[in-house]
């Protein structure tokens, strides 16, 4: 039995409980500042509520204290906090971040650890990385890595086509920061909501267009090795242009807490969603120019009785299954450890990595596939 300190008990925090304590092998301490939040978690076995501001190092520390590991599921910006108090505990530290200054810094505690540091452990950046990076294993060389992911609501009514699927603070971060890519072999920043582009899935049409953090660590990982790697973010065609008219048309992207309050006194959430995920990689294998892809949706799912997102399930089962392999002892247990460094069979395999492999929407709608082809 691994004992967890969890920090932020919102809509992840919740599900990243549920899957843990469920599986009969871990205890959680789940930790916010806002007592309120702490209060809508469900009273069950296994879990223990910490009132806790996570700035205050002391009780931070402290609360680490005989714990396995910490697991951040609170905003980007107390990475610094988190992630020194877990080195000072000397214990195992895993985050959802898909802030890539968070990352650095994450990265440069690396060598003061005596645990693992594990950062960007949710869908993208995290499962999207190790798909990603799976299939271009499969190739002598490599042309392009194309990366694309949305949560979606399932019956869009909004101008945005969006509801409130996850962080506001994070939704707003990479949609404002630049973003990493490698164009034609070169490491380079590109602009948030630029380089748009539409396709259609299973009869649907979207768009995708650049923002922050989605690649992950790849760029350093592909460096010398790709000529062409991106991430963009995939929504319902016509949500770019409404919050790039907000974002810098207006110039909220300079008052980031104005926009939060926008964003959510005017779109509700949802749990009606759907996560798609789309992975194209193409290259020469044995001599031929081939592609291959990965497609896939994920829905909304009841868990005990309770009902959770399609984000909330793949965000928090892909931090409970790298927080499973790494109990396992099938991850490194010490350092900097990157999301390429965990096998894809290891992943879907895993009792929680499964929650990304189930094929069909819950409602009897139309099934998702994995698929994997080969043109030439």
């Amino acid at each position: 039995m691994h004992n967890i300190l969890l920090i932020g008990a919102g809509k992840i925090g919740a599900t990243i409980t549920e899957l843990l304590v469920s599986s009969g092998d871990y205890r959680v301490t789940v930790a916010d500042a806002d007592q309120a939040s702490l209060h809508h978690l469900p009273a069950r076995a296994g879990v223990e509520q910490l009132l806790l501001d996570a700035s205050d190092q002391g009780a931070l520390q402290q609360a680490m204290q005989d714990k396995y590991a910490v697991l951040h599921a609170g905003p980007f910006y107390l990475t610094r906090a988190i992630v020194e108090a877990a080195v000072a505990a000397r214990i195992h530290y895993l985050d959802l971040t898909e802030d890539i200054a968070s990352t650095q810094l994450v990265r440069s505690l690396a060598h003061q650890s005596e645990r693992a540091l594990i950062p960007q452990c949710g869908l993208a950046p995290g499962f999207i990385s190790i798909v990603a990076y799976d299939l271009s294993k499969q190739f002598d060389s490599l042309e392009n890595v194309h990366m694309r992911v949305g949560a979606l609501p399932k019956y869009p009514t909004n101008a945005l086509k969006y509801n409130l699927t996850w962080s506001t603070e994070g939704l707003i971060n990479e949609y404002c920061k630049p973003c990493e890519a490698i164009v034609e072999g070169k490491l380079v920043d590109v602009a948030p909501l630029e380089d748009i582009e539409t396709f259609s899935l299973d009869g649907i049409n979207y768009e995708a267009f650049n923002t922050s953090g989605g690649l992950g660590t790849l760029c350093d990982t592909l460096a010398g090795k790709v000529r062409n790697l991106n991430y963009r973010t995939v929504r319902y065609p016509g949500h770019r242009d409404v919050m790039k008219l907000l974002l810098q048309d207006l110039r909220l992207r300079d008052r980031p807490e104005l926009m939060k309050d926008i964003l959510e006194n005017a779109l509700p959430i949802t749990y009606q969603d759907v996560v798609l995920i789309f992975v194209n990689v193409s290259g020469k294998d044995k001599g031929h120019l081939v592609q291959k892809s990965y497609a896939h949706k994920v829905y909304n799912k009841t868990l005990n009785g309770q009902l959770f997102s399609a984000i909330q399930i793949t965000t928090a089962a892909s931090i409970c299954a790298v927080l499973d392999l790494l109990a396992a002892g099938k991850l490194p247990q010490q350092g900097f450890v990157k999301q390429e460094d965990i096998l894809f069979s290891d992943f879907i395999n895993n009792r929680f990595g499964k929650y990304y492999a189930q094929p069909a929407e819950p409602e009897g709608g139309a099934a998702s596939a994995t698929a994997a082809e080969v043109v030439e």
